[in-house]
Parts: structure tokens; sequence; C-alpha cells
């Protein structure tokens, strides 16, 4: 049960490192700084990697012993406690995820109305320019 309880706390580890690296790029999206996309998703793969195998060794583990040993009241209340933080890191990391794609929407519809601005404005000079073109033709016949 020991290493069980040693692997929650690892992954508890992963959690608050994936956490931590939302807070951080958070930041950056908030400055309109999207420069480390590709990085930061890459990042957030490999820990979530690393959670899917520590979560894999836990069920292999489990299966393993669940019938051979007796869990103590001590080792319940740390696997409880582990679970407990657990739960806290992924409620916040799902907070974070909805702020990171509140962010990356706003950039997104930015850039749509940026891109729908130029093309107007290219639209109104060409317009200008066809115009006084076709003066100028008119003019000299």
């Amino acid at each position: 049960m020991t290493r069980i309880i040693a692997l929650l706390n690892e992954k508890n580890h992963y959690l608050e490192k994936f956490y931590s690296l939302n807070e951080t790029e958070l930041a950056n999206f908030a400055q309109a700084q999207f420069d480390n996309l590709d990085s930061f998703y890459q990042t957030r793969e490999r820990i979530l990697d690393v959670i899917k195998y520590v979560d894999a060794q836990i069920e292999r583990i489990n299966d393993d012993t669940q019938a051979l040993t007796a869990i103590t009241d001590v080792e319940r209340n740390q696997v409880r406690e582990a679970l407990a933080i657990k739960d806290q890191y992924v409620a916040k990391i799902i907070e974070q995820d909805i702020q990171v794609l509140a962010c990356i929407e706003m950039a997104k519809n930015s850039i749509i109305r940026e891109l729908q601005d130029l093309r107007k404005s290219r639209k109104a000079i060409g317009g200008y320019k066809t115009k006084t073109f076709n003066q100028r033709l008119d003019e000299e016949v």
C-alpha cells in the first residue's frame, strides 16, 4: 500500500507541475503573448503522459495486491488525503483550461476582425484605384 500512496503523491506532484505551467502561460496569454503556444501544449502532453503512466502503475499494483493486504487506518487516511489533493488540482486545472480557451478564442476573434478589416480596406483601396484609372482613360479619350 505504501507504493500506491507514493504513486498517488507522485501523481499530485505532476498535477502541480501542470497547474504551474498553466499559471505561467495564462499570464502570457493575458498579455496577448502566444509565442510559446506549441511548446506549452507539448509540455502539457508530456506531463499528461507521465500521469497516465503513474495511473497505470497504480492500477497494476492495486490489482496485484488487492486481496493480499489489509489497509491500515493511517494508510487509508493517506490515500484519502492524496485523492483530495488530486481533486483540488483537477478542479483548478479545469478552471485554468477554461481561461486558456477563452484567451485563445479572444485572440482568434481579434485576428479574424483584423483580417476582415484588412479585406475591407483592400477592397476600398482597390475601388478607388479602379475609379481613378477609369477616369483617366475617359479623359484621354
